[in-house]
């Protein structure tokens, strides 16, 4: 018996099922698709231009400020403490010195240390080594109410804190200088319209590997652009939550500690600002701390870092809006510059911009995006943000790529503060190493590290960068204007960090 040809018994239904599909993403493409692209393009174009007038706006100023030797002395009054035989060391302000902290057994040697090491009359200090016979407290709470803010707000309730006049703060990996009271109190003692003094961060393991470097760079233009400028312009700026000195009274008067955020800090220094008080930021007087060296830890702290200030200005906006103590121009800065463009905006744009609907425009050819939105921008804007750190410039194009793969979390810990969804309180303390994984390699003879895959992969990335990998695909066949180099490039980034191959690699214990 003859047989039949397979084809005439088992159809190919691969074809039929490619034939259904493009027929239904037709039908939806042209009154659907493109009109939601061409909306999302325009959206996306208006966030680029008001995010490139802000990084523009501040790069002027800190030309004016560099230029014209806008210091700090030069706007508020310095001068040393001086002596007084008859009041003896009752001329100088009692200062208490917190750190809090919580499972940092890593690194808390090193805040201690540095703390105890500050040059200031022994008795006119709350935080010293006990050992020493000096009036230290080491205070431990039965929860964790509040997290940072509800140790913080304990820590105030002391009997011995009614003494002090200023209270200073430094994480637990953090190691001040020992004339840090000398550069900032004389400040605060003169200048009594004065709330804070905060000084810059100095990264201790900024060399340990390309993810260090990738945050350096960005926190460095954090502190010499945006820290600058805020308080150059309007003695304003969010309180990094360590390495800085406040006045008691001011902390008092705008409320005290609040936990209801995640960044207590902030939330501290924007009602403090409402009340009048003004800020000063020091970008001379440099502390030492510890960048987080792991992605798990620093995707925790991103995530507190992003959200935080999201759901502080849900919480807040109009508390903003109806206050009568500042100017206009003020309540602006902090809604429209310090928040909204900040704090959201830049966050939003680099992730739906340039990782969803700038390739998804590869997928629809009747969308397009100007070059000015697509290239001349986003250049300038990244140039701008590089100026923090020049002997990083050569790892620009890296930086990139990895700052748009750290949008995605950013992104969604935005909305999460905004809607106040299902993570929006949680607190995770960003785990430092200190030596201690230098002293772990030093004690134990060299054995491969042992790893649970599940643990590093990451599921959003890879999903991400199979999108931008089929984009860049589709690019190369039918593309037009070369956007697969790009693609490509950033899939490659999303897949690396989606396996976790990135920051240090901790092996099992």
């Amino acid at each position: 018996m003859d047989r039949f040809p397979s084809t005439t018994i088992f159809p190919d239904t691969t074809d039929d099922l490619s034939m259904q599909m493009a027929v239904i993403w037709g039908q939806i493409k042209a009154p659907l698709i493109v009109p939601l692209l061409k909306l999302a393009v325009v959206v996306c174009l208006i966030m680029s231009v008001m995010l490139f007038i802000e990084r523009v706006y501040m790069g002027i100023v800190i030309a004016l400020v560099k230029l014209f030797g806008w210091k700090p002395d030069k706007r508020f009054k310095w001068e040393a403490i001086k002596d007084d035989v008859e009041l003896g060391n009752s001329a100088y302000p009692m200062v208490l010195v917190q750190i809090p902290m919580y499972n940092e057994r890593e690194v808390y040697q090193l805040s201690i240390g540095a703390a105890c090491g500050l040059s200031w009359p022994s008795d006119r200090i709350c935080q010293r080594w006990a050992s020493k016979g000096i009036n230290i407290k080491y205070e431990i709470r039965d929860n964790r109410n509040g997290y940072k803010a509800g140790a913080l707000k304990e820590g105030m309730k002391h009997s011995y804190v009614k003494h002090c006049d200023y209270v200073v703060i430094f994480d637990a990996d953090f190691q001040p200088e020992p004339d840090f009271l000398w550069r900032t109190i004389p400040f605060l003692v003169h200048n009594p319209e004065l709330a804070l003094v905060q000084a810059r961060w100095k990264f201790v393991n900024s060399d340990e590997c390309l993810m260090t470097r990738m945050q350096e760079m960005s926190l460095d233009y954090h502190f010499t652009v945006e820290q600058e400028v805020g308080s150059s312009t309007y003695s304003f700026f969010g309180f990094n939550g360590t390495a800085g000195v406040w006045r008691i009274n001011a902390l008092n008067e705008a409320g005290g500690w609040k936990d209801r955020t995640t960044v207590e800090d902030m939330d501290l220094a924007v009602r403090a600002s409402l009340k009048g008080w003004k800020f000063l930021y020091l970008g001379s007087l440099k502390v030492k701390n510890e960048l987080p060296s792991t992605l798990k830890a620093y995707r925790y702290q991103q995530h507190r870092w992003s959200c935080g200030p999201a759901n502080l200005f849900r919480k807040m906006v109009m508390e903003i809006i109806k206050n009568k103590k500042v100017s206009t121009w003020k309540k602006v800065h902090v809604i429209y510059s310090f928040f909204v463009v900040r704090k959201l905006v830049a966050h939003i744009v680099t992730f739906i911009f340039y990782c969803v609907v700038l390739p998804a425009t590869v997928l629809v050819p009747e969308v397009e995006v100007p070059k000015w939105g697509a290239v001349y921008i986003p250049s300038i804007i990244t140039i701008l943000n590089a100026v923090g750190t020049p002997r990083s410039f050569h790892l620009l194009v890296f930086w990139i790529l990895f700052e748009n793969v750290m949008s995605l979390h950013r992104t969604k810990a935005t909305f999460i503060g905004l809607l106040e969804a299902g993570r929006v309180n949680e607190w995770i303390v960003t785990e430092k190493l200190g030596d201690a994984l230098k002293s772990k390699a030093a004690a134990k003879a060299p054995r491969k590290p042992r790893f649970r895959f599940g643990e590093r992969l990451h599921v959003l990335e890879l999903c991400v960068g199979a999108y931008l990998f089929f984009c860049g695909c589709y690019d190369v066949v039918f593309g037009k204007n070369h956007y697969f180099i790009y693609l490509f490039a950033q899939a490659i980034a999303f897949f690396i960090m989606g396996f976790g191959y990135v920051g240090t690699i901790v092996p099992n214990s």
